[in-house]
């Protein structure tokens, strides 16, 4: 499947349960509440101070 800025965490981790460990290394250690469920990886990133660019980049090659 392919990963995108707008696909929620919820989604990422149901479809991609391999993106957990990239996106607790990167500093998003709550990606098991419940309003991240909810979240795009965007606006995650963006909360986090992340470049998405770069977490993009990590994802899409898992």
């Amino acid at each position: 499947m392919n990963i995108t800025k707008d696909m929620t965490i919820g989604e990422l981790l149901v479809t991609n349960p391999d993106a957990a460990p990239i996106l607790m290394e990167e500093g998003m250690h709550c990606i098991g509440c419940p309003a991240s469920q909810g979240e795009s990886i965007a606006e995650a990133a963006m909360v986090h101070g992340m470049d998405i660019d770069s977490l993009m980049s990590k994802l899409q090659a898992i």
